[in-house]
């Protein structure tokens, strides 16, 4: 996926994601009424199934986490990748496979239809947005545990208020 006209937001640092780990790429798009976009994993999904997730997924071999954030979005919404406005959340998590996902999450700008999201039927199912007086709708069909996602769209909602 090119990548060479995707705007990258000073301070915003990549890891080396050919360093044999498993990495993971989080996108959170917020709207300009300031809500962010998340979607509902399929029940078929291994790992949080019917939990609501945002934009996402593994980095695959050869790839740059950059390249990853431009192929998830692109893949999971239609939408293009045009800006990496701040990196929002780091954390290592196992969903009981014993293998370490090492995530991190950004702050995104897309272009497409934000209103026509094209979502991957065989992993989710439905899309909404939310602002802050929505986020407690991201925590149905999780362990208290795993209410990360809800931290990452709080953050991603803030950090687009300190840009506007």
């Amino acid at each position: 996926m090119n990548v060479d006209n995707v705007e990258i937001a000073e301070g915003v640092v990549f890891p080396d994601t050919g360093d044999g780990e498993r990495w993971v790429a989080g996108a959170v798009v917020v709207d300009d009424r300031g809500r962010a976009f998340a979607q509902r994993r399929s029940a078929t999904r291994k790992v949080f199934p019917n939990c609501w997730d945002i934009v996402g997924g593994h980095v695959e071999e050869g790839e740059t986490m950059l390249q990853a954030l431009a192929r998830e979005v692109h893949e999971e919404t239609g939408w293009t990748l045009t800006a990496v406005v701040a990196e929002l959340y780091r954390l290592d998590w196992d969903p009981g496979d014993g293998s370490t996902r090492r995530e991190v999450d950004y702050l995104v700008r897309v272009d497409g239809d934000l209103s026509a999201p094209v979502l991957e039927a065989d992993k989710h199912t439905e899309s909404m947005w939310v602002d802050d007086s929505r986020l407690h709708l991201l925590c149905d069909s999780r362990d208290p545990g795993d209410y990360f996602i809800t931290d990452i769209v709080r953050l991603g909602l803030e950090a687009a208020r300190a840009r506007t």
